[in-house]
């Protein structure tokens, strides 16, 4: 008949045969009577029966059947963890310590995954738009789903605990050698105090770029693979938090270990680089460790934040006082730049480029009173209280540097050194525009007219008494100024007296030092238009007199060309030729 095949086709199995099925392939997979040679369900040549396998635990009532089916799944849910994720240099670039492009978009969702998993999850929700995190795929899309499945299977049967305890295990291992490779090591704050800050420096610089692959890229994607497995599981229960908390601390220890060391003003630019780091990580922090479980991580978080705060205003205190303690008892060879001037004031700029930060920490303004001498600050709501202390800074500086002008027994060098430390700092903080606008220009104005006028006072400590032997004065006798009443033993006494004056600063100022190559010209143009013009004036009026006697050459040893030549050696900070090897020909 034409419809004997219909009616021929076998019954479905009872339920009991369909029981007596599943107990059959789940003892056939026991791990305690599998022989090693059969391998993973999830994973080779028996794929096909894994799915068999899940559909066999959701029929199984026996105790000691599910409890054989939970230890098989325990195992393949170890094996796919430890064998099935993405290499890390996959992920991240931990030479670079950044993101590829590449690997920032979402997860492609399978078709037979649950229409949460990968088309969006809790993490993803999270995420405010233009957050920095980045959503990685640590796990294949098919390992998810198998791992998802199986975890479903042994919540459903009362093994979350097992489950998560497994979850947590290997993937605490991947966070212990993901830090590693990171190069963020277990130190402990007697370790952290025990390094020399030159090596502190170079590790907070990694520690930085650690930190934002940690809580920007590693952290979350923890946290997105938890929510992928475990979907609708969140709060304190959470596996993600037994996986990270111990990473997240250790991450934080080192940090958290500097903000108490010692303070010192060459600290405070990487005091500063940890405090921005870590306030633009906080938003990232709060994305990632919201659970109540986690409080206290960004709690700790925050307390560094304010420690570190608190470390810079001490910095920059004791930055201050340095300067005022300084008490330099040997003056600084050919009156150049101070040591301390070139510090403060690099020190100086670099404070200007943490304006923003600053602005925000520094909130209370120096004294303006001192034992040694009053400050009278501009009004305060002209000037905020950075740029009081900035200009408390140079303030110092002058002081000091004109106290370290008194070690100076020539006054002509000590206003040299004066006039080239003044110089110093009006360049440099007109080379900065934020540090310009910051101090102002009435203050910058002030120390441009007292270094002109230290300049003035330079020329005429030098050349006065050089200048007065080009004088006419005391050269007659009789009261008469006639050529015939000029003193030619006087004349010749001038003559020697100007020869040895200039042959004796030539040979001390052209060690001096003038560092910068437009002062140093300015000065020279100067001291020409001074002094040239005397001695041709002298030589042209009196130089007959003597040339007709014997050995002329002794009183009239230099042209106008030679002193100009010679004047090409000054302020140049080393040994000048004799005079004589300078002579124009």
């Amino acid at each position: 008949m034409e419809g004997s095949d219909c009616t021929d086709a076998p019954p479905p199995p009872s339920a009991a045969e369909e029981l007596d099925a599943a107990e059959k392939l789940i003892l056939r997979w026991d791990p305690e009577r599998s022989p090693p040679s059969n391998g993973m369900l999830f994973d080779g040549p028996n794929r096909a029966e894994a799915e068999l396998y899940l559909r066999a635990v959701g029929v199984i009532r026996r105790p000691g059947t599910i409890q054989i089916a939970m230890v098989r799944l325990e195992d393949e849910f170890r094996h796919i963890l430890v064998s099935r994720a993405n290499p890390m240099d996959t992920i991240v670039d931990l030479n670079s310590l950044s993101l590829p492009c590449s690997r920032s978009g979402e997860l492609k969702p399978r078709p037979d995954l649950p229409e949460s998993v990968g088309k969006d999850d809790s993490l993803g929700r999270r995420i405010s738009e233009g957050s920095n995190i980045r959503e990685i795929d640590i796990f294949p899309t098919d390992a998810i789903h198998d791992l998802r499945s199986i975890a479903d299977r042994m919540i459903s049967a009362g093994y979350s605990g097992e489950c998560f305890h497994v979850f947590s295990t290997v993937r605490k291992s991947a966070m212990e050698l993901c830090l590693r490779n990171l190069n963020i090591e277990r130190l402990s704050i007697g370790d952290v105090q025990r390094l020399d800050w030159q090596a502190l420096e170079s590790k907070i610089g990694r520690w930085i770029r650690a930190a934002r692959v940690c809580v920007r890229i590693i952290f979350p994607g923890e946290r997105r693979l938890c929510d992928l497995i475990f979907d609708t599981l969140a709060g304190d229960d959470s596996p993600f938090v037994d996986t990270v908390k111990t990473a997240a601390a250790q991450l934080l220890s080192f940090v958290d270990a500097i903000s108490i060391i010692r303070r010192a003003p060459e600290k405070l630019f990487k005091f500063l680089d940890l405090h921005d780091a870590l306030a633009e990580l906080l938003p990232d922090f709060a994305i990632i460790f919201q659970s109540s479980a986690l409080e206290s991580i960004n709690a700790q978080v925050s307390d560094i934040i304010a420690r570190l705060a608190e470390a810079v205003r001490g910095i920059l205190s004791e930055f201050e006082n340095a300067i005022l303690r300084d008490r330099s008892k040997i003056p600084v060879p050919g009156g150049t730049i101070h040591p301390l001037t070139r510090y403060v004031m690099n020190y100086t700029n670099l404070i200007s480029d943490y304006r923003k930060t600053l602005l925000q920490l520094i909130l209370s303004n120096p004294p303006a009173t001192h034992p040694l001498f009053e400050v009278h600050f501009p009004e305060p709501s002209k000037q905020s209280p950075l740029a009081s202390h900035l200009f408390w800074i140079l303030f110092l500086l002058q002081f000091s540097i004109e106290n370290t002008a008194q070690l100076y027994k020539d006054p002509a060098l000590s206003h040299l050194f004066l006039m080239n430390n003044l110089h110093y700092i009006v360049q440099k903080v007109k080379s900065s525009p934020v540090l310009l606008e910051m101090i102002g220009d009435d203050y910058l104005k002030k120390l441009t007219a007292k270094y002109r006028q230290l300049a003035t006072s330079y020329e005429r400590s030098t050349w006065m008494k050089i200048l007065n032997f080009l004088r006419e004065e005391g050269l007659h006798v009789g009261g008469s100024f006639s050529s015939s009443s000029i003193s030619k033993s006087t004349l010749r006494d001038r003559f020697k007296s100007f020869n040895g004056g200039f042959e004796e600063v030539h040979r001390a100022q052209a060690t001096w030092l003038v560092p910068d190559p437009r002062l140093r010209e300015e000065l020279r143009i100067s001291i020409s238009a001074k002094l040239l013009p005397a001695y041709r004036s002298f030589l042209g009026r009196f130089r007959q007199h003597i040339e007709s006697e014997r050995h002329s050459e002794m009183y009239i040893k230099y042209s106008v060309e030679d002193l100009e030549m010679a004047l090409s050696d000054f302020l140049e900070g080393c040994s000048p030729p004799s005079l004589g090897s300078r002579k124009s020909h």
